[in-house]
């Protein structure tokens, strides 16, 4: 094979460490490796199935609940990989786990229904199945009713429990809602995401809620791009000053507030989003095509909504002896 060339508009060094970006993006990438599908059709049979009638129940009861474990999925991968540590509680050892990093405290939410789904399994099938993977399988079932079915996917699943987790490693990887698309790509790419992936996933801001606090000063309280209706709107549900006794709650998208649908998409070309990241998907030429398509062509969105999903369900997942299957989904285990 004919070694590569650079561009002559290029320095060579440039195109060199160029060429060692895309190679470690490649390598760090590998989507399914080693996860596969029907991964407990021996050990536990009806894993998968008790995963979902436990989200259905749970989303019968609030919409908010599938939004809340689809965050969830994304704020423990994007953190030492898929390994649930963004679920264990603090120690004396851990005093400062994930949990109580800024971007997961107080807004992310649904480890009390993580719990109830680990105590049925662990009824059923015993130290079997792990935490990760339950948070990957409620994901996966969240989209789908949340969708209507529209949304529906495999989810390869074989991962283990991390046993490490501390808040600096969040507020590394979490870049906040403040963010430009400078910022928003450098976090994706570093995880081997794509620009494309990055817009896709984006697009679970068209469920769930956010808290006042994420948005009021970047988008209220100076000039920018939102539109005046949805800012008057949202000064009529948000203090001037939040604080941590007094940070309501507003939906993310106020047309199909319970809906997985590309509404976020046709509110982003309105400018009725609530973040500067969301807005930021305008401000290049490439997201902002990406964005129309998602708004104006039928499935076009559910469809790479399904393999993005996947593909972040597979970060860095720990196999062999990089992990455990907890017993407790909040601590781990000691043999």
């Amino acid at each position: 094979m004919a070694a590569a060339t650079a561009p002559k508009t290029m320095p060579s060094s440039v195109f060199a460490a160029a060429l060692l970006l895309l190679a470690a993006a490649a390598c760090q990438a590998s989507p399914y490796y080693p996860l596969e599908l029907g991964y407990y059709r021996y050990t536990c049979p009806q894993a998968e199935a008790i995963v979902k009638a436990s989200m259905e129940k749970a989303i019968a009861q609030n919409p908010g609940n599938g939004a809340a474990v689809i965050r969830m999925l994304f704020h423990d991968c994007f953190v030492e990989g898929c390994d649930a540590s963004v679920l264990l509680d603090p120690t004396p050892f851990s005093p400062t786990p994930e949990k109580l990093a800024a971007p997961n405290n107080p807004s992310l939410r649904g480890f009390e229904l993580i719990d109830a789904i680990k105590d049925a399994l662990e009824a059923a099938c015993p130290g079997v199945v792990s935490c990760a993977d339950i948070i990957a399988f409620a994901a996966r079932d969240a989209s789908c009713f949340l969708s209507q079915g529209k949304v529906s996917f495999d989810m390869p699943s074989g991962r283990l429990d991390g046993t490490f987790s501390n808040a600096s490693e969040s507020v590394k990887f979490l870049v906040p809602p403040t963010s430009n698309l400078s910022d928003l790509a450098s976090s994706f790419a570093v995880k081997g995401m794509s620009l494309e992936d990055l817009v896709v996933l984006s697009g679970a801001h068209t469920v769930g809620r956010s808290h006042c606090s994420s948005f009021v000063s970047d988008r209220l309280d100076v000039p920018s791009d939102i539109n005046p209706a949805l800012a008057a709107f949202l000064r009529t549900r948000c203090p001037a000053n939040t604080t941590t006794s007094d940070d309501p709650t507003v939906m993310q998208d106020v047309v199909t507030p319970n809906a997985m649908d590309n509404q976020y998409y046709k509110n982003v070309l309105s400018h009725t989003v609530l973040f500067t990241s969301d807005a930021a998907l305008l401000t290049s030429p490439e997201t902002a095509k990406l964005v129309l398509d998602n708004a104006k062509i039928p499935g076009w969105w559910e469809d790479k909504f399904e393999k993005a999903m996947v593909k972040m369900a597979s970060l860095e997942v720990k196999t062999g002896h990089q992990g455990q299957v907890r017993k407790n989904c909040r601590a781990i285990n000691h043999y």
